[in-house]
């Protein structure tokens, strides 16, 4: 029978379909091997069975490979803030009969933890030690958490237009630092864990009911 008749060759090696995950999982591999630092963009891509070219379609540097979950995360965010949240599912006080503006976050923020469990985990909150005192993954990740709060400070200035900007920033950082203790502590708690959202809603509720007097 000829090889027509069978039909195509499979492809060896890895699919051929790319994306983010396909090559953060390769990078992940090389980081653990090698180290950050000792870990190409040519080395990432070869091991995702891809161009150099490739990786550049989703990538514009070797750094962005570590916070594929961070970048998710604000585009899930935005979009569940331009949804609108529902404060009374929250459980979070309404103010002087309407909704809160930071019950709406509290809302959009659990929502967006509904994409981690027990089965997804952002690999940096449990190899974060592979961070270190390298400059360039300090610089990206605090661009990132910028990006977040500038999000949050926005969407409250946005809302409560008469809050002041002090306040609103302060709300916004005091959001995202919340969320990023929850992250922590959870990602600690081992195999234990469980789901992201009770640790979330933990560390938000007391940050929002107070802020939420003000705004």
């Amino acid at each position: 029978m000829s090889t027509t008749e069978l039909g195509p060759t499979a492809p060896r090696g890895r699919p051929q379909a790319s994306s983010r995950e396909m090559l953060q999982e390769a990078a992940f591999e090389l980081f653990l091997e090698n180290s950050y630092a000792k870990t190409t963009i040519e080395q990432i891509a070869n091991r995702a069975g891809v161009s150099r070219n490739t990786f550049f379609n989703y990538f514009t540097s070797k750094s962005d490979v570590f916070w594929v979950d961070l970048d998710v995360s604000l585009e899930t965010l935005t979009e569940a803030l331009a949804a609108g949240g529902t404060s009374s599912d929250t459980g979070t006080p309404s103010v002087s009969g309407t909704p809160s503006v930071m019950a709406d976050i509290r809302a959009a923020l659990l929502a967006v933890s509904k994409h981690f469990g027990p089965a997804h985990v952002p690999w940096p909150l449990t190899q974060y030690a592979l961070i270190g005192s390298v400059n360039e993954l300090q610089a990206s990740a605090i661009s990132r958490l910028t990006a977040h709060a500038r999000l949050l400070d926005e969407y409250i200035t946005r809302r409560s237009p008469l809050a002041g900007e002090q306040t609103a920033r302060a709300a916004a950082y005091a959001v995202l630092g919340a969320t990023i203790a929850a992250a922590q502590s959870w990602a600690a708690a081992g195999t234990s864990r469980g789901e992201l959202e009770p640790y979330l809603d933990a560390a938000l509720t007391p940050i929002c009911e107070g802020f939420a007097r003000l705004l």
